[in-house]
């Protein structure tokens, strides 16, 4: 299994749109891929550990590992098969 982390905020356009797309596909995808959600006001350490400069930033890992990450919105197709290509 892999996890999706999914660095967001609040206050960030962007995210709000991937929102609702990030949830659906985590229903879609159970089992197979997790998500986890990292506010970066309120975990601007691990923000910073991952190197995130951006949002939305999303990072694909493996037994722990950065497989592959990915920044800015993006359609519903192009997310999922970008999720799908790690699994």
């Amino acid at each position: 299994m892999i996890t999706v982390k999914d660095f967001w905020a609040s206050w960030c356009g962007p995210c709000k749109m991937m929102n609702p797309i990030v949830e659906e596909l985590e229903k879609e995808l159970e089992g197979k891929a997790a998500v986890e959600k990292i506010n970066v006001d309120e975990m601007g350490a691990v923000a910073a550990k991952y190197g995130v400069m951006s949002i939305p930033t999303y990072i694909i890992e493996k037994n722990g590992k950065e497989v592959d990450r990915l920044i800015g919105a993006r359609s519903r197709e192009s997310f999922k098969q970008w999720i799908e290509s790690h699994l």
